[in-house]
């Protein structure tokens, strides 16, 4: 069986109530839930909460909460590894024949029930253990500069000052929605950015990070323009 597994925990500081709070009508939650639901892939969606409000909330859209998460496994220094580890630890216990799992995270609204099925496919047909969306940079990182505490400017590669930007390698980064994966994968708490993982790559347009209350006035006025495409 395949399992969506989403990690909502309670204590956003930055943004509180961050997992259920509304974007554009609906808690951020939602989004992830229904994206699953609708891609068909899963046997189980299922939300890792400590919290009984998301708890609720996550049931309403669909998820089944079968567990509450440990108290250890919820603040700040929590990692998504230990928290995925907890959950498929728990499926297996339960003698679920778990096989194909995914961390879908709680505050994506970018997340298409297309983006979830390719990823699945390509887990699949690839053989990695690992399958999670990225986007590419917009700018060349290997043209990034830093700052002094005086303000000083240089550049972290010096050596690509004059190059043309076309003939830089193209980088990418982690998207921030959903990470694919094989049950051992999970459980062995493999690492995702490694050579055996592969990507979905997903439009700039469609990723963006939720982390401050400016990300989250971003990302409202961003999903406007997206939804009209």
């Amino acid at each position: 069986m395949n399992i969506a597994i989403i990690p909502a925990r309670g204590g956003s500081k930055r943004i509180p109530r961050k997992n259920i709070k509304l974007f554009h009508g609906k808690p951020m939650i939602a989004y992830s839930i229904e994206a699953a639901i609708k891609s068909g892939c899963f046997d189980k969606v299922l939300v890792s909460t400590d919290d009984y409000e998301i708890a609720e909330v996550a049931k309403q859209f669909g998820a089944d909460v079968p567990f509450v998460r440990p108290a250890e496994i919820s603040d700040d220094f929590a990692t998504t590894a230990d928290v995925m580890r907890h959950a498929v630890s728990w499926c297996v216990d339960k003698d679920w024949p778990v096989d194909k799992v995914c961390c879908l995270y709680a505050t994506a609204p970018f997340v298409t029930s297309d983006d979830l099925s390719q990823g699945l496919q390509k887990l699949q047909d690839s053989g990695a253990e690992y399958v999670f969306s990225a986007t590419s940079f917009p700018f060349p990182i290997q043209r990034a500069i830093q700052l002094s505490e005086s303000g000083e400017v240089s550049m972290f590669e010096p050596q690509y000052e004059l190059t043309r930007s076309q003939d830089l390698q193209e980088a990418y980064h982690d998207a921030g929605q959903f990470y694919w994966g094989t049950q051992e994968a999970f459980l062995e708490k493999k690492a995702f950015f490694a050579p055996h993982s592969q990507v979905v790559l997903l439009p700039r347009k469609r990723v963006q990070d939720i982390d401050t209350p400016e990300d989250w006035e971003f990302a409202e006025a961003l999903f406007s323009l997206v939804s009209k495409d």
